[in-house]
């Protein structure tokens, strides 16, 4: 015979058992699932939209072609999008975004932007409001108006009409979305500091060299009143300097080889892919 504090112990037991074996087999489930919806057929009405609002899909090999489009399966199973401020979301908001998200993970999948629970979307231009410590530490609020916005606690806010006008063109080194989502990939470790993860203490020691080597010549640059391939925003702090140099490795790669070229390597190589070779 079991008494309550047994049959309780017993329960308890269970569950914990029960617990454990569904966190073991998730990462499995997990990747199940990914496969199966990698290997779905791409709906026919998705590529229409590729094509007319993601020009950049493109410029790439076949081969990236079909893996951007498996990710971007994936993507939208599994990240809503979520329209603000009365917007009504569509496919064709859904796949524009999905695709330009999906391509600084050509190289690395790094688990589909893991910390990501959901795109927040506004029609254009969204107003934000932070406390911003004064001089004499008086604080205040501050409105900032903004085209897009990374949050580490797992969100992202983006402007359609910029989602838009950074697709539209490919190669003019500007496109919110890459910049944004290089940030979740940066902020992946709980903040955004310019270093994302990487797989070496050398390969850290590294970037962290010709990253701030860059980050001083840009502000020297700009102190000096020159202007040149990288915008003066990327000056704000190392966070933003890798945001902005990602939409100049996608978008400008050649640009960008030749003027920076220690930049460049470093960028392909934490992104595990050679834009240079889609020319």
């Amino acid at each position: 015979m079991i008494d309550a504090a047994g049959l309780t112990l017993a329960l308890v037991i269970s569950l914990s058992l029960g617990l454990m074996a569904w966190l073991a087999a998730a990462p499995f489930v997990r990747a199940h699932r990914r496969r199966k919806l990698r290997e779905q057929p791409f709906p026919a009405a998705w590529r229409r939209i590729l094509r007319r609002r993601v020009p950049a899909v493109q410029r790439l090999p076949a081969n990236l072609q079909l893996r951007l489009k498996q990710d971007m399966q994936v993507f939208l199973a599994e990240k809503p999008i979520i329209g603000c401020k009365g917007l009504v979301v569509s496919d064709d908001m859904r796949v524009t975004i999905a695709a330009q998200a999906c391509m600084p993970l050509l190289g690395l999948r790094r688990g589909y932007y893991p910390q990501l629970k959901q795109i927040l979307l506004y029609p254009g231009a969204f107003v934000v409001e932070r406390a911003q410590t004064g001089a004499a530490g008086v604080q205040m609020d501050q409105r900032r108006v903004l085209a897009g916005e990374s949050w580490a606690q797992g969100q992202i806010l983006l402007s359609w009409q910029d989602v838009l006008q950074g697709a539209a063109d490919p190669t003019d080194g500007q496109n919110v979305v890459i910049h944004e989502f290089a940030h979740q990939l940066d902020q992946v470790k709980g903040f955004a500091n310019g270093a994302p993860p990487l797989n070496s203490t050398p390969a850290h020691r590294r970037w962290a060299r010709i990253m701030q080597s860059e980050f001083d010549a840009l502000r020297r640059r700009l102190a000096r009143g020159e202007t040149g391939l990288i915008d003066a925003y990327a000056a704000t702090d190392p966070a933003e300097f890798f945001a902005v140099c990602s939409e100049l490795f996608f978008e400008c790669p050649t640009d960008l080889a030749a003027q920076h070229p220690a930049l460049y390597e470093q960028l392909s190589r934490y992104y595990r892919i050679n834009p240079l070779s889609w020319q």
